[in-house]
Parts: C-alpha cells; structure tokens; sequence
C-alpha cells in the first residue's frame, strides 16, 4: 500500500501517482516524452535501455522493468532483455558507444561528480556527440528522480516481467503524455 491515499490503489508504479495529481503528471509525462521519444541520434531502444538500467541501479523494480518492456517493444526482442539489462547486457548485442554512455548514466546514478573527463572521453572515442552525452546525463538525473517519486512514495509494482510488456508496447508506441 502506498503511503498516501491514492486515487486507484489498483494502478501500479507512477502510473497510480500520474492519476493521482494531473498537474504534477502533465510534466513529468512531457518531460519522459522529449527524453525517450523525442528527436536524437540514439534510438528509442537505446534511451529506455539507459533509463531501464539506471532504474535497476536504483532498486526501482516498476521503472526498470517497464522501461526495459519498452526497450523489448522498440527492439521487437524477447522479455529476456529485461533481465539481460539487470546484468550489464551480456547477451543482447549492443554498440561500445551504448556501453560508454551505460557507464556515464551509472557514475551519475551514483552521484554527478562521479563522472570524470575519462569516461567522457571514452564515450566521444566511441562515437558519441555532445547532444548524446547530455542526453544521457539528463535522462539518467531524470531517472534518478523519477525512481525516487516512485519508491518514496511506497507504491506497488507486479513482480514478473510479463506483467510489463503490454504497458512497455503503449510507452514504445503510445508514448508517455497518453497516460
């Protein structure tokens, strides 16, 4: 149970916190739109693979894992990417570019100032610009954020990954101001 009275205790996640205040929900969702939908180089899959990880990082079981469903929907991929995110992706091929950006959104999980030149540095060897660099820096601090309002809050999540997949297709295909 949450620990303030929601409007549905039956919606999991953020999602049961998005009904219960529009205000707040209308940009959060605007923000989660431009983040993971909007106009970039890295695809959809991508952000929401950053977003999806960072959220395990943080021990936010319904963001990691709807985000990841997300990242399954956009790749068209099995609900085991799911898992192989928990673990550092080991069996979904990805590009050194993704990977020098999972490791720049980890360090700012941990805490901006964890980010040093070097990792910088790395993520530009690999191919990554600026815009991509500051995108995954911010989505990443969102996450952060994001995570914390869904946990801070006590909400409930589903525990097996199958329950997520039909909300990680809406996010993929729908987006996030349809919620």
């Amino acid at each position: 149970m949450a620990h303030i009275r929601l409007n549905n205790e039956e919606l999991p996640g953020i999602i049961g916190l998005m009904d219960y205040n529009r205000h707040t929900a209308k940009p959060l969702n605007e923000l989660a739109e431009v983040l993971l939908r909007g106009d970039s180089t890295l695809s959809s899959a991508e952000r929401e693979i950053i977003a999806s990880s960072v959220s395990y990082k943080n021990n936010c079981h319904f963001c990691h894992t709807s985000h990841g469903a997300a990242a399954v929907a956009h790749m068209n991929a099995s609900a085991d990417l799911i898992d192989d995110i928990k673990a550092g992706l080991q069996n979904y091929e990805v590009s050194a570019k993704l990977r020098a950006l999972l490791n720049i959104a980890h360090k700012v999980q941990q805490g901006g100032k964890y980010v040093l030149d070097e990792d910088i540095d790395k993520a530009r060897v690999e191919g990554a610009t600026d815009v991509e660099i500051h995108d995954t820096v911010l989505i990443a601090a969102a996450f952060c954020m994001y995570n914390r309002y869904v946990d801070g809050l006590g909400t409930w999540a589903p525990q097996p990954k199958e329950a997520y997949l039909e909300v990680g297709k809406k996010l993929a295909y729908e987006g996030y101001t349809s919620f």
